[in-house]
């Protein structure tokens, strides 16, 4: 016998509002769309719990992304986090031959990055990334006018300010810096609805000039300073993903980044000393708030790498 409510309500209605209430509490999707210096070539990120994330390419990548992942969950929020990466290449590439991919859902939110060097053809020139920057945007706008875009700009390589070869070589580290941020700057002026550049750059600058980082790995690694860097002085090392990816959990979530604590999982798992983990949160933090993007909230000291709450993360 139907009940009085099965009587009142068909069934199909009954599902549809079911549907509804499941997606209300949906955990927002966000995309990560990148190269190498998302998926973390380099270092122990690279493959750094994958499972907590969609690779849409099936390559089996943590990176970045896991993460943006494992901060979120600690600080007691939910995302669904997929991501898109080829090394060697920029937003010109992903559009060419992932747009059926880029554009499968309508992602919530999009974190997006081009080449390190801006044009691997004209190193320093920001017309192409300005120009796929906005064609990714509108791609992506299609399935989601209200999706939340934002791009991430890098940091300066070592090898392209110390090595001869380098685009940027006889300037200091600064100048590479500089030139990426002002490039991210015009492809975010140039696509209106873009939310803040993410300024991954400017937080590895304010590590070194604060004495957190060493800017200069050629000349040896001065006591009681990390290396950014990777052993190819190109990608970043552990500190520097662990660095890149505190930006991004703040820009995007609004969270102070040391409202994690100096016990934070990852930065366990992934050999961080507690004082190390302290002075990256920090050096995020602090770049942020220079821009009121984030506001004060640091935690209190707490258990390093705590078993309950690393199971939680994961």
């Amino acid at each position: 016998m139907e009940t009085a409510l099965n009587l009142a309500f068909p069934k199909s209605a009954l599902l549809a509002a079911a549907l509804a209430i499941g997606s209300a509490h949906a955990a927002p999707s966000i995309l990560f769309i990148g190269n190498s210096f998302t998926y973390a070539q380099g270092s122990a990120v690279h493959y750094y719990r994958a499972s907590t994330v969609t690779d849409l390419n099936d390559q089996g990548v943590g990176g970045l992304p896991a993460l943006f992942k494992s901060f979120t969950t600690e600080a007691g929020l939910n995302y669904d986090v997929y991501l898109e990466t080829q090394g060697g290449v920029g937003l010109d590439w992903h559009l060419a031959h992932k747009s059926e991919v880029l554009g499968e859902r309508a992602w919530d939110g999009v974190v997006m990055h081009g080449l390190s060097t801006l044009d691997e053809h004209k190193a320093g020139d920001p017309a192409l990334l300005v120009d796929t920057v906005h064609r990714t945007a509108e791609l992506l706008r299609k399935r989601n006018p209200a999706v939340e875009i934002r791009v991430m700009a890098t940091w300066p390589r070592a090898d392209q300010t110390y090595d001869p070869k380098g685009h940027w070589y006889g300037k200091p580290i600064e100048a590479m810096a500089d030139d990426l941020r002002a490039a991210y700057d015009k492809a975010q002026a140039a696509t209106p609805g873009l939310k803040p550049v993410i300024p991954v750059g400017d937080a590895w600058i304010r590590a070194m000039h604060t004495g957190v980082a060493d800017p200069n790995p050629y000349d040896g690694v001065e006591a009681g300073k990390l290396d950014l860097w990777t052993y190819d002085h190109y990608h970043a090392s552990t500190y520097g993903y662990y660095l890149e990816a505190m930006v991004v959990f703040g820009s995007v979530t609004g969270r102070d980044p040391r409202s994690l604590g100096d016990g934070e999982c990852s930065g366990y798992e992934l050999g961080l000393s507690r004082a190390q983990v302290a002075a990256l949160e920090q050096v995020a933090y602090d770049q942020l708030a220079a821009t009121n993007a984030v506001k004060p909230a640091p935690a209190k000291p707490g258990p390093a790498g705590h078993p309950d709450r690393c199971a939680t993360a994961r």
